[in-house]
């Protein structure tokens, strides 16, 4: 019997490194092509992919937009009711239930990957907890890592030295998840609501002797829309996946 998925999307950003153009529109509300915005295909594509998906997007700005957005996806909501002075941990913290799952991922709501990794890694139970990474993209001040054999060394977006970059996805099982939730809990108990999620890793890794393990998503598609050209990229990325589902036809 398969284990069902817990999928917990992260959209309650302001985006304001996309001003003007989020100053009306969430950046997950932006069209890939006339049908579908960023978060609709990730919604859409898990659900494609997984039928039984336990979906739960985490809003804040602009949430009636997205609410509305996804009325007709069958997805739960939940509020950050302080996503102005807080960062993704808190958006996590809001969510802390859904942690309580056999299988979780947790996602930013910015990102486009392309349908293989969707369906052969996204959404597919996991034993042990691991996250996205890509070694092509090297950029400084991304989300980074350094990574060893099969491990997450660190990650931070202040690292001078890396290896890889974050690519917005961590995967939980069911043990790892309810380590998560209590060291989020700690966090936020420790007024580090403005912290990356992906912080509470660090944190783990650093004092709890926590294993991260990571899939290299190197050579494949994807997009965090961080910038014009990454929603250029992340349009193209959709186009490429239409077209090759038209041609298997």
């Amino acid at each position: 019997m398969s284990r069902k998925m817990t999928y917990i999307i992260l959209a309650a950003g302001k985006g304001a490194n996309l001003h003007p153009l989020t100053l009306k529109y969430p950046k997950t509300s932006y069209k890939l092509d006339e049908n579908i915005t960023v978060l609709q295909r990730m919604v859409r594509s898990i659900r494609k992919f997984d039928k039984n998906a336990e979906i739960v997007v985490v809003v804040g700005y602009l949430s009636d937009m997205i609410r509305h957005e996804l009325s007709d996806d069958n997805v739960k909501f939940v509020m950050n009711p302080f996503y102005e002075v807080t960062n993704s941990i808190s958006s996590v913290w809001f969510a802390r239930d859904y942690l309580e799952r056999e299988n979780v991922a947790i996602i930013h709501g910015d990102a486009v990957f392309e349908d293989y990794l969707l369906e052969n890694y996204l959404v597919k139970p996991t034993n042990y907890p691991y996250v996205f990474v890509d070694s092509s993209s090297i950029m400084p001040n991304n989300y980074n890592a350094v990574i060893k054999e099969d491990q997450v060394l660190v990650m931070s977006k202040k690292l001078e030295n890396f290896s890889a970059k974050y690519a917005c996805v961590t995967k939980l099982d069911a043990v790892s998840a309810r380590l998560v939730k209590r060291e989020v809990d700690n966090m936020i108990y420790s007024n580090m609501y403005d912290q990356y999620f992906e912080d509470s890793l660090m944190q783990m890794i650093m004092f709890h002797n926590f294993q991260l393990y990571y899939t290299d998503i190197k050579g494949y598609a994807w997009s965090e829309v961080n910038g014009v050209d990454d929603l250029l990229s992340a349009q193209q990325i959709h186009q490429h996946s239409v077209l090759a589902k038209a041609e298997s036809l």
